[in-house]
C-alpha cells in the first residue's frame, strides 16, 4: 500500500512522526510537503497534492494522511477533488468505521488534539491502514454517489 503524507506547518511535527512509524513498519509512504514549518503555507497546497498522487497512483489501495490543526481543513480541500472520501479522524472507532462503511481513501488528523498522543495516534493510524472495506451493496452505491458529485 502507497502512503502520501502531507501537512501545514501546525501537523508538521505529527506528520514527521507518523511518517517515521509508517517507514519502521515498511509502508511505501511519500511526504508530498510541507518541508519545514513555514507559518505562511496553505494546507490547502498539501491537501491536492497528496489527493491527486492518490488518484494517479498504480498501486492497489492508494491513500493519503493529510495533517492540521484541526483536520478539518485538509478535509474540505481534499473532498473537493472527485474521487476522494477524507475523513478527520480521533479516535479509533471512527477510523474503522471510515474504513468499514465509506471505504475513505484520506484520514485527516488534528495536531492540536493528537500531537504527542503518540499512542493515540498510532492506533487510528493502525486501525484506519488495516481495516477492509465491507463493501455491502449500499456501501457501494452510497459512494458510487459520492464519486459521482
Amino acid at each position: 500500500m502507497k502512503v502520501y503524507l502531507g501537512s501545514d506547518h501546525q501537523g508538521f511535527h505529527l506528520k514527521q512522526d507518523v511518517f517515521a512509524y509508517l517507514a519502521k513498519r515498511h509502508f511505501d509512504v511519500e511526504d508530498v510537503g510541507d518541508t519545514q514549518p513555514d507559518p505562511e503555507d496553505d494546507f490547502t497546497d498539501y491537501a491536492y497534492l497528496a489527493v491527486t498522487q492518490v488518484l494517479g497512483s498504480n498501486d492497489d489501495d492508494p491513500r493519503a494522511i493529510l495533517i492540521c490543526g484541526g483536520g478539518q481543513g485538509m478535509a474540505m480541500a481534499a473532498n473537493r477533488v472527485q474521487g476522494i472520501r477524507a475523513a478527520v479522524i480521533w479516535d479509533e472507532f471512527e477510523a474503522k468505521m471510515t474504513r468499514n462503511d465509506n471505504d475513505s481513501n484520506v484520514l485527516c488528523l488534528p495536531s492540536r488534539l493528537l500531537d504527542g498522543e503518540e499512542a493515540e495516534w498510532q492506533a487510528i493510524v493502525d486501525t484506519w491502514l488495516t481495516t477492509e472495506f465491507a463493501a455491502a451493496p449500499r456501501y457501494i452505491r452510497r459512494n458510487h454517489k459520492l464519486d459521482q458529485m
